[in-house]
């Protein structure tokens, strides 16, 4: 199957998966939050992977990979967007049924849109990362010619796709309204933890240069933390 074929085929799947788990749960269309997360997060995604179609397909084609060399990290893969989508349905089911607004309290709307921001952030954030590393595959994998990346956000981090998924993982919540899904969104942070240490073992083993990388970039994941 062509790359297109497969591109578009993710699009006719993940797009409705995404608009039932959030709007079908919710009980009704009439849910601005939903909408307006969909704005800041699906259509910047949306233009950007058209954008690797056009110039950079061998970026896409590493994107649209998902088979993984370990049982672990497979489970990894799948886990994931289990609990995106598990998160989306529990988001709109709580607003069908209020369990935010009755405890802790609704969520504030500058909460609702500064979380929205850091979404967009977040996404931007991981754009930048694939515009600086263009063999930043969707697998752990180490390709013949790969270099070392260490500039731009890998200058801070070594890890700075994660980072930007983290910090998506905790904004998505309260920008959909939901106290009750934030610990569900959570989830994601330790899966992502378990998969770094994973890829930061195999990228010391095969990647020329790496370890030394690793020593002049002290930190992981979050910048004077860990």
């Amino acid at each position: 199957m062509t790359l297109r074929l497969r591109f578009l085929l993710r699009l006719a799947i993940g797009v409705p998966l995404i608009l039932a788990a959030l709007f079908a749960s919710a009980g009704s269309v009439n849910f601005w939050q939903g909408w307006a997360w969909l704005a800041v997060f699906f259509t910047p995604i949306l233009a950007f992977m058209s954008y690797l179609y056009r110039h950079d397909p061998q970026l896409l084609e590493r994107r649209m990979q998902v088979k993984e060399k370990t049982s672990a990290q497979n489970l990894f893969q799948a886990a994931a967007p289990l609990i995106f989508i598990s998160s989306l349905v529990l988001s709109g089911l709580d607003h069908r049924f209020g369990w935010s607004r009755r405890f802790p309290g609704l969520v504030p709307l500058w909460l609702t849109l500064a979380s929205d921001a850091f979404v967009l952030g977040g996404v931007l954030f991981i754009f930048w990362v694939l515009r600086v590393n263009s063999f930043a595959a969707r697998t752990i994998q180490v390709e013949a010619g790969q270099p070392v990346v260490s500039s731009g956000p890998y200058s801070f981090v070594r890890h700075p796709m994660y980072l930007g998924a983290v910090v998506m993982s905790l904004a998505n919540p309260l920008a959909l309204g939901s106290w009750v899904a934030l610990p569900v969104w959570a989830l994601v942070i330790p899966i992502l933890v378990l998969r770094l240490l994973g890829e930061e073992a195999l990228l010391r083993r095969e990647l020329p240069g790496y370890p030394e990388y690793c020593l002049r970039t002290r930190f992981r994941l979050v910048p004077f933390i860990w």
